[in-house]
């Protein structure tokens, strides 16, 4: 289904998302939280969820601490006791740490239905555990996120997620105002890691979120997959919780950062599409990558490279001071920048271990059970250019048309152009 839902099945999914689960029927829920030198963030995040109108013996929190220096742990034990507090000697990563946490709470004797993954730099009303795993209990999708306003709650920080052809996520609602439109429960390609339950079973049947992430598009590598496996992900408006943005991502170097972002979507998609398909995406996808660290390698003087550039050629003294005047700026001056460096290597990580990403790959076409054609809808704005520089948006606009991404995404589009998260 390429947008919102038909008006019939809409006012279904409205009443359904307001019809407040019995006492009775209420899931035991796991709700694991990943903490890295975030104890500003612990005060009111286990404030409110203490105070969740929700029954206390039938939710369990778990923080793992992935190897804070900043005091947390001390203040957890001092402050928040209720909560199974796991200290990890180093930061073990995002998608490992939630994996840890899911496990202990499987193992843990707590049997949960649905595990919930919440933000430590997130706040949640009284409402939203009921609102965010309603949809689980009744069977009517196997995971669910939340709708996420700005820690002030002026502006929208996700209401579901999709991505453009190459892997690049997007928050839908992304700093917009809040409005109706945002209001209506609806298909997600992906749950915003941040702020999402899931059916406890289905979570390991699915294989979880992919250690080799470590942070960043592990979110939506589980979302596709889990629509690749054939089960569906909805986004719950009444579920309601507050975030501050990027707030752990900006303690660590960009280029460290940026060799996830260029990686980990590249690995998703390579993971996810079909065999068809994928035939069409990768090239253009590398293809855009490169031209991405190109634009960020702070490039030297080109004359230096370019042998059509050089005005001496001539024979003799002149050539060989000429040759050894360009051996000299190569060897001592010429470096790519920071981030050109990290593009390259988020790049090779795929293609360098080429048959390692096929394995996988095919561990996950082989439990396919949903087509493309039914999942490619959910990607909202597919054909969304991520770069501004000219030169990169004719690269990607020549290479859909020459492999076809026009024709496979023609009329797909089913958000108004905002920014992504």
């Amino acid at each position: 289904m390429s947008g919102p839902y038909p008006k019939e099945v809409e006012r279904q999914l409205v009443v359904a998302a307001t019809e407040p689960l019995s006492e009775a029927e209420l899931p035991r829920v796991s709700i694991v939280i990943l903490n890295w030198n975030g104890r500003h963030h612990l005060e009111p995040c286990f404030k409110t969820l203490r105070e969740m109108d929700y029954p206390k013996d039938r939710f369990e929190v778990i923080l793992i601490d992935n190897g804070s220096d900043d005091g947390s742990q001390a203040e957890m034990r001092a402050k928040h006791s209720w909560v199974k507090l796991i200290e990890n000697e180093r930061n073990t990563g995002f998608s490992a740490g939630c994996n840890q946490g899911a496990a202990i709470a499987r193992d843990g004797g707590f049997d949960p239905e649905v595990l919930v993954f919440i933000n430590n730099d997130i706040h949640v009303d009284k409402g939203f555990l009921r609102a965010l795993v309603a949809p689980v209990k009744r069977k009517d999708a196997v995971a669910t996120t939340a709708k996420m306003f700005s820690w002030d709650g002026k502006v929208l920080n996700s209401t579901g997620g999709g991505m453009n052809f190459h892997g690049i996520g997007i928050q839908r609602g992304y700093l917009r105002d809040p409005e109706p439109s945002y209001d209506v429960p609806r298909k997600t390609l992906f749950a915003c890691g941040g702020a999402m339950a899931m059916d406890a079973r289905l979570y390991f049947e699915v294989g979880g979120f992919d250690e080799e992430f470590f942070a960043y598009y592990e979110d939506v590598d589980l979302g596709w997959r889990t629509w690749v496996m054939g089960h569906e992900v909805r986004y719950v408006p009444s579920a309601i919780c507050y975030h501050h943005h990027s707030s752990t991502s900006g303690r660590v170097p960009i280029e460290r950062l940026r060799v996830l972002q260029i990686r980990n979507p590249q690995l998703a998609c390579f993971k996810n599409y079909d065999d068809e398909n994928l035939r069409k995406i990768l090239p253009a996808m590398l293809g855009l990558g490169i031209r991405r660290a190109f634009i960020s390698s702070a490039m030297p003087d080109q004359g230096n490279y370019r042998i059509e550039a050089m005005n001496t050629l001539g024979s003799g003294g002149a050539g060989g001071r000429f040759w050894r005047r360009i051996k000299k700026n190569l060897d001592t001056h010429d470096q790519l920048g920071r981030i050109a460096i990290a593009d390259l290597l988020g790049i090779n990580d795929l293609l360098g271990r080429w048959d390692y990403w096929m394995a996988r790959r095919k561990v996950i076409q082989d439990q396919r059970r949903t087509p493309d054609s039914e999942i490619l809808p959910l990607f909202l704005r597919p054909m969304w250019c991520i770069e501004g520089e000219p030169g990169y948006q004719e690269l990607q606009s020549g290479m859909a048309d020459f492999f076809g991404l026009d024709e496979l995404f023609e009329g797909l589009t089913t958000m108004p152009d905002e920014p992504p998260a």
